[in-house]
């Protein structure tokens, strides 16, 4: 008796749109069709798969990002951005909300980590020149992701309120001034006023939950497209060359 595959039945066969990957033309659709596996060429040189490679600092600082995310989440669920209430809202978090203390504790060492990887990838793509033709424009964008990054960890340092954040962020914003032009309104934007405030508290809230993150992800859909063009594009240069 032959045994029914899931692919076979209506309900298979309506989530399972690829064909099944029995020659190479199925496994070539099935990849295009999976939006995960879309992500990589058909084919890939086996030396570019190698850990040495890119030390795949990218993947870790996706993965990196994906934590900062969750674990960000959960702590918004426990904090008020109010200059009354934030310092006793990252104790109570610390001391009374279940996994409080280590679900910040991975939050804030991802952010470390993040800027570290992200430096680390820009490096590494600079020495081994992916920056050269055609790859100029996700060169631009992934320096955008760095500042990015930056501004991400700077917004974040001043949300638990103390006193270590407070100055930080006090001399951090009073060296947008020397920026020429526009130092002085960048300063006030971002404080909401001449001192650091209330004002100031929730802007860097806002920043550092909504705006930056959205930005950084939209970045980060168009870094990786470019790079996976890029990547066809390499492809292609190599199978001409083969061929000639």
């Amino acid at each position: 008796m032959k045994r029914l595959k899931l692919r076979d039945t209506t309900v298979g066969r309506s989530f399972l749109r690829s064909p099944d990957r029995a020659t190479e033309r199925d496994r070539a659709a099935g990849h295009w069709s999976n939006f995960l596996l879309h992500i990589y060429p058909v084919k890939v040189r086996r030396r570019e798969l190698h850990f040495s490679f890119s030390w795949y600092l990218g993947v870790a600082s996706a993965v990196l990002l994906a934590s900062l995310v969750a674990s960000g989440i959960y702590l918004m669920f426990f904090y008020l951005p109010s200059p009354s209430s934030a310092y006793g809202d990252m104790q109570t978090i610390q001391t009374q909300v279940a996994f409080g203390q280590f679900i910040r504790n991975v939050h804030r060492w991802s952010a470390h980590l993040m800027v570290l990887t992200v430096a680390a990838h820009m490096a590494r793509v600079f020495y081994r020149g992916a920056y050269k033709a055609p790859r100029e424009a996700n060169w631009t964008i992934g320096v955008i992701l760095l500042v990015l990054t930056l501004l991400l960890s700077f917004t974040g340092y001043l949300l638990p309120w103390d006193q270590l954040a407070f100055w930080a962020v006090t001399v951090g914003s009073s060296m947008a001034d020397f920026v020429p032009f526009i130092g002085g309104s960048v300063r006030e934007v971002l404080l909401g006023g001449d001192q650091v405030g209330s004002q100031t508290l929730l802007r860097f809230y806002v920043l550092h939950v909504v705006v930056l993150p959205v930005v950084l992800v939209g970045a980060l859909a168009v870094h990786l497209w470019r790079w996976r063009k890029d990547s066809m594009f390499d492809q292609a240069a190599a199978e001409e060359g083969g061929e000639a």
